[in-house]
């Protein structure tokens, strides 16, 4: 008997032949580099587009230690037109080629885009796996990067050491296979009949050309696409975006219902059937114009706001000075941006000292074109950079929230002379991008009998430890007015895990009003109730929150954990849920706390 066999020795990668866009041929043993990076990306995944500056860095670092960089993009549908026109719109410096039958994917085996993997010159796969740890999952990025992941692994093998990390987990979307049947079974279900009308009702107004959703689910090609991927989404309750728990007080859920998403579901079972077109139901008209009709007044910005390519998300405040030489009532307002692929959301409010404005005039004075950001306003980290009074906040808006007007005779008031402002989170797209928005103002047309107000019940707190998972607060106040409440804005800033707000009537039961059980500061709005709450006076208002202030945490934005105090400031904290209010009051009515 011989001796025991060892283990099988690795093999180089499968050979496999591709063609960029201009129909090059280009054979993976052809190579010769010392290393090459593989990355596989698709042209409609976020997460792509944001690396491709990193990879094109990668490129050029390392172009003259002999390291190549090369882009693969599994997908039939994606043209050589299409992809010669991306690699121009991201001026990326490294070639991509198209693998439409997945030859490379079944030679190197990767499950997501964008995942990398590193081949030594005998083509032998030293590294796979994410670029950095920017990600903690699919598009929830930490706010600080600790480890670039692919960098290590070349710097390791070109000093000819072992790569320490040789294997991570890369976050993304996942490589859609192209053996999905197109033809229905008996009874099965299908696109045109039973998915597309869901798609109509609860995802087109944010997936369609131009809007913020990175692809499009407008035709039945690029559904069977992505259908894997938001199946998962929508499982996870992540997709649409609907942060509240169950609530039969509040108006415009996105949440997708149970029966739908089973539907859903099924139809991926069945292998994704088109169906017959002409069971499909009429194409949306969507309203791209003003919701509510013609304002009257529109304010744009004063320029071009300019988002550079990388870097983590920009929050900017811009001013629009309204010039009224008389006191004014707003009774809606809407925000049209001007390029809806990188405005996430906004933060409105009034600026009746003219803090804003100075702050605008000082950094638009140190503003230069040659700085990465650049445009009108001034830039802030979490809050608007100073305490607006609750009195002139204006709540918020969010891709899918549609402007609703306040009753006849309740309006916010706008003095003469003041500003209204808007704080933009940009999200970065991996190029450079323009943005210039509108914003709209609707007026009261008759005398104005109560004023709208937005009443700030706190959870408080002065410390949050360093290292705490679960710090509590639960904060009680007890209402001096009657008021009418017409809609609720929660509010915290990174290391928030939940908040709630609860009502207790006089002589009632304790209720609860609003709950956000996983708190995301990226996904802040206002939710708007389907009726008018008459509130008491001596209603109870409690708060009630969590936060993790811990090394856990991958939004917290310091490493290690330092203490996290009261403040409006990126290190510092909040707890709010303002409610949107209607008083005869001339000021706002007040909380009183319930010790």
């Amino acid at each position: 008997m011989g001796p025991p066999l060892g283990p099988t020795p690795p093999l180089p990668s499968k050979n496999f032949t591709l063609k960029d866009s201009t129909g090059k041929a280009w054979t993976l043993h052809d190579q010769k580099s010392k290393l090459l990076v593989v990355a596989f990306l698709t042209t409609e995944c976020p997460m792509c587009n944001e690396y491709l500056p990193t990879l094109g860095d990668v490129s050029r670092k390392y172009a003259e230690k002999g390291v190549s960089v090369i882009g693969i993009v599994p997908d039939a549908d994606t043209t050589a037109g299409q992809l010669a026109a991306h690699a121009k719109e991201y001026k990326i410096p490294f070639s991509l080629l198209r693998d439409p039958d997945q030859v490379a994917v079944s030679s190197l085996s990767p499950k997501l885009t964008p995942e990398v993997i590193v081949l030594d010159e005998k083509f032998m796969v030293r590294y796979r796996g994410r670029i950095d740890d920017k990600y903690s999952a699919r598009l929830k990025p930490k706010t600080i990067v600790t480890r670039n992941d692919l960098a290590c692994a070349i710097d390791e093998i070109l000093a000819g050491n072992p790569v320490s990390v040789a294997e991570t987990k890369a976050f993304g979307c996942p490589i859609a296979s192209h053996d999905s049947k197109k033809l229905p079974a008996d009874g099965s279900v299908t696109f045109h009949k039973d998915v597309e009308p869901l798609l109509q009702k609860h995802c087109q107004f944010c997936h369609r050309t131009g809007q913020v959703g990175p692809f499009e689910l407008t035709s039945f090609k690029s559904t069977a696409k992505w259908a894997e991927l938001c199946l998962e989404e929508v499982k996870a309750k992540r997709m649409p975006p609907w942060k509240p728990a169950e609530n039969p007080l509040l108006a415009g859920e996105r949440t997708l219902p149970v029966e739908a998403m089973k539907l859903l579901e099924k139809w991926v079972a069945q292998g994704m059937p088109e169906g017959d077109p002409k069971d499909a139901p009429a194409p949306i008209k969507f309203n791209d114009n003003w919701t509510l009709g013609e304002p009257d007044l529109i304010l744009e910005s004063r320029g071009n706001m300019i988002i550079a390519a990388t870097g983590p998300d920009l929050f900017q405040v811009q001013v629009f000075p309204t010039n009224f030489s008389e006191d004014k009532y707003i009774v809606a307002m809407e925000v049209r941006p001007g390029n809806p692929r990188v405005v996430h959301h906004t933060v409105n409010f009034i600026d009746t000292i003219g803090s804003a404005r100075k702050a605008q005039a000082e950094a638009e004075a140190k503003n230069s074109a040659d700085e990465p950001d650049h445009g009108p306003g001034y830039p802030v980290k979490l809050g608007v950079g100073f305490l607006v009074s609750p009195a002139n906040y204006l709540g918020g808006w969010a891709p899918g929230m549609l402007p609703k007007k306040l009753p006849e005779g309740v309006g916010q008031r706008l003095s003469k002379g003041a500003d209204i402002c808007v704080q933009f989170h940009y999200h970065r797209t991996g190029k450079q991008e323009t943005d210039r928005s509108r914003i709209g103002l609707y007026f009261a047309k008759k005398p104005v009998g109560q004023s709208f107000y937005m009443l700030p019940p706190a959870g408080m707190f002065w410390k949050i430890p360093a290292g705490a998972k679960d710090h509590k607060v639960d904060t009680s106040w007890r209402l001096n007015d009657d008021v009418t409440v017409y809609r609720l804005v929660p509010h915290m800033h990174l290391i928030g895990k939940d908040i709630e707000l609860l009502m207790t009537p006089p002589n009632g039961k304790e209720v609860s009003l609003i709950r956000i059980p996983e708190w995301d500061y990226n996904w802040q709005e206002q939710y708007e109730l389907k009726e008018p709450l008459k509130l008491s006076k001596g209603t109870i208002l409690r708060v009630r929150a969590t936060y993790d202030n811990s090394a856990d945490n991958p939004l917290n934005p310091s490493s290690p954990p330092r203490s996290v105090m009261l403040g409006e400031h990126t290190t510092n904290e909040m707890c709010f849920v303002f409610l949107g209010i209607a008083s005869t009051r001339v000021l706002p009515p007040l909380l009183l706390p319930e010790w």
